[in-house]
């Protein structure tokens, strides 16, 4: 039965005899954990029967065990091709450095809530893994010096999300977005004060990522129309668009996406009371490879929604 057992949730709370209990051979490809504090030490069981993830999650972990244990999760590592680390400030040095060392398939990692600056930065530098995907969201840990170093050796990203990142310039994402031109297609800069703070920033990232297909700029509060467009209209690839909360658009920019962005399947514009309902029935009647609309219901008139459906435009609340 726990041979083919292909993904566990669970939360450490008391160890106890669970060693002797639970020595068995899973079959895992994922594996999220929660709670391991640091005196938790007799945790060599879980890693040591956990040979064949693929995908791995801590969630407020203070520890990953020690000495046997430790031992063991370092094997547990070998094989990642995901891992996320949420609220482990304490054990991300060691995670990290032994995902340099002893993980070459990892190509998503997660970051949210806590890192080591120069470890995150050893790890840029050194690990040997092809990574496709980085999501961080580091308010006082991710810097230029980051960025650049992922201009440097994570030349293979397809996927960068930046959330909440209060200490990276238009410098350090200006030089991104030149070395990751060929190959990046989602970004996300949310809740990033550089995109409020630099005017351009928008514009020259648009002339570097030609090959966007997903961008996401979510709760930029101060965020413009003039800006925003300045960077759509070089986003000729644009099939997914995320404005939620940039509380400064208009409806200027529903016009100027529709005749801009003629590929774009799916747009979230809730929480954005600058555009009214005028502007969304205009967008659903002027753009022909619409797929999905996230917006609230109050903005949706009888037309546009009767025209959504006739077009087969899914339009959402979202959540």
């Amino acid at each position: 039965m726990y041979a083919q057992l292909m993904m566990l949730m669970m939360e450490i709370s008391n160890l106890g005899s669970l060693n002797e209990e639970l020595d068995v051979k899973f079959g895992l490809e994922t594996l999220c954990v929660s709670g391991i504090q640091a005196d938790d030490k007799d945790i060599s069981w879980l890693w040591r029967n956990c040979k064949r993830l693929k995908k791995l999650q801590l969630r407020s972990c203070e520890s990953v065990g020690h000495g046997e244990s430790f031992a063991s999760f370092i094997c547990c590592v070998e094989g990642l091709e995901e891992v996320e680390l949420r609220k482990c400030r304490s054990i991300i040095d060691r995670v990290l450095l032994r995902l340099a060392e002893n993980c070459a398939s990892l190509i998503s990692l997660l970051i949210y809530d806590g890192c080591s600056r120069e470890r995150l930065l050893e790890f840029i530098t050194t690990c040997r893994c092809n990574l496709q995907k980085l999501d961080l969201r580091l308010p006082l840990d991710l810097n230029n010096d980051h960025l650049l170093a992922i201009a440097m050796n994570l030349r293979g990203l397809s996927t960068l999300r930046l959330q909440s990142c209060c200490l990276v310039t238009g410098e350090g994402l200006h030089v991104l977005g030149v070395a990751l031109n060929p190959t990046l297609e989602e970004l996300a800069l949310i809740n990033c004060d550089v995109v409020d703070r630099e005017v351009g920033l928008l514009a020259t990232l648009g002339q570097n990522l030609g090959m966007l297909r997903k961008l996401d700029l979510s709760y930029n509060e101060m965020l413009v129309d003039k800006e925003l467009i300045s960077m759509l209209v070089s986003c000729n690839h644009l099939t997914e668009l995320k404005l939620r909360g940039c509380r400064k658009l208009t409806s200027m920019t529903m016009v100027t996406i529709s005749k801009t962005c003629n590929g774009l399947q799916s747009i979230d514009i809730m929480n954005c009371p600058g555009i009214g309902a005028q502007a969304v029935e205009f967008f659903v009647l002027n753009c022909p490879q619409m797929k999905q609309i996230v917006v609230e219901e109050s903005k949706v008139s009888d037309m546009a929604r009767t025209w959504a459906c006739h077009k087969f435009i899914e339009v959402t609340s979202g959540s």
